[in-house]
């Protein structure tokens, strides 16, 4: 790798000689790659019963797991089941620290393209109201898929910038994460282009960008709230002299220690003012920890964060839902549902339509209505309880209709004309539809296998 000169230069001048040469020597080794299983729908024991590739489990992540950079994950059955979410191990640590719970009120203030709001959905159960945002239009896709190949039904999806947002969400939320746009560092051993940018994504722009964000994520933060600010980037601009500036001008917020185990090491103070309550943030050196590298701080707000008592269960759905319901399910979902023309969603409680906003997702979407009768979205099918569903069929491993299935084929499969209900073992992946010529194949062209 080349590592671009000014950069090594400043850690010379940072680091201690030998620590220097580890940290650069680092950047030469092979990246490191993992997933973390998604325990919406499946638990480590079980994955550990029918992962089809080895992996090995991440210290700072209680469902992650390192995998073997030739075990191709996204090319599985179990990945278009939405049993893992691909994702680098040192960035499922900020989620975990956040430690979002069923019934908090979270943001993810920069989401795209969705690993960690994946992991705070699942630490969600699915429950309380999670606002995923993205300023940039072209990643939302991304964003929205992971969301739906999950099975995230809580989750509200906004294309706004942090400072619209804070107009409409002023001290909302009790947690937030705030994983800002960065110098991408900790990405050189990933991607070239990020060594090959970095010239052009200076730290003290960054910083500047970063502490704006800062300021509007700030203002979205209820009393009692935590906030955690990460980046994947080495250098004390973007990451120590920002929370120690952050400490500065907001007296309100302090800093919580976060646990540092399996490698991890403390902040930096000597790198910023001094604070030695920079030690309380964590630094995921990749000459240190089995990882690209990460760093992190937790912050928390003064003052006592007050429960708002959810709203009871509202609105009814399109009829056609019911009917659908009635013929599919043994028991159809509850939840606030909202109705927009033909099209229904079940919204987690919290959420208020507002037209000022960029609305992208609104929780689950179910559906709509065409011509009287309802057609299942393929959101729906992911979120659907298995053992819910009256009709359904489910492939093995090495059966070659699931391959078939997933690369959008016609499957001659006979029953009533109806939905069905497919799946890989006990876990859903999509509609179909029999007819008169077998199973007319709704696995949608965006997913769907080329090889």
């Amino acid at each position: 790798m080349n590592i671009p000169p000014d950069f090594a230069s400043k850690f010379r001048n940072l680091m201690e000689p030998s620590e220097f040469d580890e940290f650069i020597s680092s950047l030469n080794e092979d990246r490191v790659t993992g997933l973390r299983i998604n325990s919406l729908k499946v638990d480590s024991r079980e994955w550990n019963r029918i992962s089809p590739f080895e992996t090995r489990p991440v210290p700072w992540s209680d469902n992650g797991f390192y995998i073997n950079d030739n075990s191709r994950p996204g090319t599985r059955p179990y990945y278009h089941a939405g049993l893992y979410y691909i994702q680098e191990p040192s960035a499922m640590f900020p989620a975990e620290v956040l430690d979002a719970r069923p019934g908090d009120r979270v943001l993810d203030l920069c989401a795209a393209p969705g690993g960690k709001t994946v992991a705070l959905a699942a630490g969600m159960e699915n429950t309380g109201f999670l606002l995923s945002n993205d300023i940039n239009p072209k990643r939302i896709k991304a964003l929205v898929k992971n969301i739906e190949l999950c099975g995230i039904t809580n989750t509200v999806v906004t294309n706004e910038t942090p400072e619209r947002l804070s107009l409409f969400y002023g001290e909302f939320f009790n947690k937030i994460l705030l994983d800002v746009p960065c110098s991408g560092e900790g990405m050189f051993r990933k991607d070239q282009d990020a060594v090959k940018s970095w010239n052009k994504y200076r730290a003290e722009e960054m910083q500047k960008l970063q502490r704006e964000i800062f300021d509007h994520a700030y203002q979205m933060l209820s009393p009692g709230g935590t906030l955690v600010y990460s980046t994947c980037t080495f250098n004390p601009e973007e990451n120590e002299q920002n929370i120690a500036y952050f400490l500065k001008k907001y007296p309100d917020l302090y800093l919580i220690d976060i646990p540092k185990t399996a490698g991890i090491e403390s902040g930096r103070p000597d790198w910023a003012d001094g604070n030695t309550e920079l030690l309380k943030t964590a630094r995921l050196w990749p000459h240190r920890i089995k990882g690209e590298g990460h760093f992190t701080a937790l912050l928390r707000r003064h003052g006592e964060y007050i429960r708002k008592d959810s709203e009871p269960e509202s609105g009814e759905p399109l009829k056609s839902f019911s009917e659908f319901c009635d013929r599919m399910l043994y028991k159809r979902p509850q939840g606030n549902y909202f109705i927009n023309g033909s099209h229904l969603n079940i919204v987690p409680r919290g959420f208020e339509h507002n037209e000022k906003l960029k609305l992208v997702k609104a929780g689950l979407y179910a559906g709509e209505e065409a011509h009287g009768k309802f057609e299942p979205s393929q959101a729906f099918a992911m979120a659907v309880d298995w053992n819910n569903v009256r009709k359904k069929r489910a492939f093995s491993l090495d059966d070659p209709d699931l391959l078939r299935y997933l690369k959008g084929e016609t499957l001659l499969i006979e029953g009533d004309r109806d939905y069905i209900l497919l799946g890989v073992d006990s876990f859903p992946l999509g509609w179909g539809k029999i007819n008169d010529n077998g199973l007319k194949n709704l696995y949608p062209k965006g997913w769907r296998k080329t090889r």
